[in-house]
């Protein structure tokens, strides 16, 4: 009965370890997710940067899921390439071995030293847990939860692996228990299957490798019974690996974990072949039958994965072409010109990194969104129909990726997020929206140009000029617009508002120049309608500009965010400064040029 007890508490001890994990992993994915994108998003084709990449991430954030989450989310965006992803992966392996090397913290004699006993488990811990319960409830300070969630998981971890080993004592009185690690010392594979079970049953290979630690602690297991697990479990990860990377994913992001099984399995079986003609030839007589502590199988763990990385990444261009030979490309596997990156749902467990992703997506969608625009104005007077062709496959694309970044944005609304990033989801949704309608403008001045040329339409010559110079400020004002967004800049998005207002001056003045001219019968009915009708949509594009503007700027400004019609009301009742001397140089370019026509 007394054994039936141990392993219910070392199950305990094993769910606070996990739940500490959780925890810290949390903490230091939000308080570092979108600076561990930018480091990822700067991995060359170098695969040995890919992989220092990989293992440093992995290290900072305790998960080698949540860096395959990331690779998989900007392998998806297109931000990088299969062969850096896998390199990346490689690396991960490497860095998921830092929290054993933090367990070890366990083997600590002090010998009275009062720094050392400062730095046991039994000391850290109850700080730690301390330290981050102050942080969470008491300080209200930017990122002070963050730290709190660290140094809380942190405490919940270490004591966690404190409870499996005081566990563990028990067993080490039990005849069964000596009969299992006799069998594991006789059987390898044993072992290898051991650790292979275990991890995908807890689905983390730091938790299966603390487990192991603290069983290690009943000095009955030595190294010839941990080496077999270990690898099992570095091959059992694997399957978490491909989950990951199976469920809605593309097909680049299966052969990732394609590649990340292969190479585990790989490097087990040389690593296995490695040791048994080492201790077949005689060496290192002592190491087999060494009493294994949480140091020493933290080493192992991290000798085997670092060695294995160093040995496969030179290989890593040939288990690039091993996934496509597994994960075959469909026929229709063709890179789409006007293709815009793919969102991955993995990255709402990372809402930095998924925001940013949608936020670069919305910046594509918002090129194609211009350059239709210019196809659509440039051929007004000069229609071709394969430009026309290629207007209408951008705007297929735009439509459907708006209704993709929506849904995509509504399902990362859903997760937990913070209000400051609920804000920037709502402000994307509305932005991917105000592009999609720049697109759709786009297509009907397309329209317009179509039948001009159907209806053998022609404009006077002084309309053709007016028309351009507007026709100039329109897109102008959109690649301003745009810009403005991909760099998230400010100060050209208040550049905005003031040419969109000498639009709105430029269309009014058309307009009545326009009702002149057909009460003077110098246009016939047939082409003033286009034209009037140009001008509506060139007039609407400018005013998406507008809101696009306005929403870049409530990012950073409550108080526009509450009431953008108030800021703009107040902004056009300005006589000097900023906005007034953008107006009066906007006027300068576009309108006085536009008046001076006769």
């Amino acid at each position: 009965m007394s054994i039936l007890f141990s392993v219910i508490s070392m199950l305990g001890g094993l769910a606070m370890f996990l739940y500490g994990m959780e925890v810290m992993g949390a903490g230091l994915k939000s308080a570092s997710g979108a600076t561990l994108k930018k480091v990822l998003e700067k991995v060359t084709s170098n695969v040995v940067v890919g992989a220092l990449m990989g293992a440093l991430v992995t290290a900072v954030i305790q998960s080698s899921t949540a860096t395959i989450v990331i690779t998989v989310g900007l392998l998806t965006a297109g931000v990088l390439n299969l062969k850096q992803a896998i390199s990346i992966v490689l690396g991960a392996n490497v860095g998921t071995t830092i929290t054993a090397q933090m367990v070890r913290l366990m083997d600590i004699d002090s010998g009275g030293n009062v720094v050392l006993e400062f730095f046991k488990p039994s000391t850290l811990a109850p700080l730690a847990l301390v330290a981050g319960i102050i942080l969470i409830m008491f300080v209200k300070k930017h990122n002070s939860k963050n730290i709190g969630d660290i140094c809380a998981g942190f405490g919940i971890l270490f004591i966690g692996i404190m409870n499996m080993s005081s566990a563990v004592e028990p067993l080490t009185q039990s005849p069964a228990f000596s009969n299992i690690i006799e069998k594991f010392s006789d059987m390898p594979v044993l072992g290898i299957l051991t650790g292979f079970v275990t991890t995908v049953i807890a689905q983390s290979s730091s938790a299966t490798v603390g487990m192991l630690q603290a069983m290690s602690s009943s000095g009955a297991m030595t190294f010839e019974v941990i080496y077999p697990i270990i690898m099992g479990i570095n091959i059992g990860t694997c399957v978490t690996t491909a989950i990951v990377c199976s469920i809605g994913s593309s097909k680049d992001a299966k052969r990732t974990g394609v590649a990340h099984v292969a190479f585990n399995v790989i490097g087990t079986v040389l690593f296995m072949a490695a040791i048994e003609i080492i201790r077949a030839l005689g060496f290192l007589p002592n190491l087999w039958e060494k009493v294994a502590n949480s140091g020493l199988i933290a080493d192992f763990q991290t000798i085997f994965n670092l060695v294995t990385c160093i040995a496969l990444l030179p290989f890593a261009g040939l288990l690039v072409k091993l996934t496509y030979v597994v994960v075959k490309p469909d026929k229709d596997e063709e890179e789409n010109k006007y293709a815009l990156p793919t969102l991955s749902d993995k990255l709402y467990e990372l809402p930095h990194v998924a925001i940013a992703e949608a936020s670069t997506a919305i910046g594509g969608m918002g090129r194609l969104a211009h350059e239709n625009f210019r196809k659509s104005i440039a051929h007004m007077t000069d229609f071709d129909e394969s430009v026309s062709i290629e207007i209408n496959e951008r705007e297929k694309v735009i439509d459907e990726f708006t209704d993709t970044v929506e849904n995509y944005l509504v399902g990362l609304s859903q997760n937990t997020l913070t209000d400051e990033e609920n804000e920037v989801v709502n402000l994307l949704i509305q932005t991917s929206t105000n592009f999609e309608r720049i697109g759709d403008y786009a297509t009907n001045i397309n329209e317009f140009a179509e039948k001009i040329k159907t209806e053998q339409i022609t404009f006077s010559p002084i309309a053709t000029q007016q028309l351009e110079i507007l026709l100039n400020a329109v897109d102008d004002i959109i690649d301003l617009t745009v810009t403005a967004f991909e760099k998230h800049d400010e100060e050209l998005a208040r550049c905005i508002e003031p040419l969109e207002e000498v639009i709105d001056d430029m269309v009014q003045y058309l307009n009545d120049n326009h009702i002149n001219r057909l009460k003077g019968g110098d246009c016939v009915p047939a082409a003033g309608i286009y034209f009037m009708e140009t001008l509506t949509y060139l007039e609407r594009a400018s005013d998406q500009c507008s809101s696009i503007a306005m929403l870049l700027l409530a990012i950073h400004d409550p108080k526009i965010r509450k009431n953008h019609h108030e800021y703009i009301h107040q902004l056009h009742k300005e006589k000097e400064g900023s906005y007034a001397d953008e107006i009066a140089e906007r006027r300068k370019q576009y309108l006085e040029p536009l008046v001076a026509l006769k």
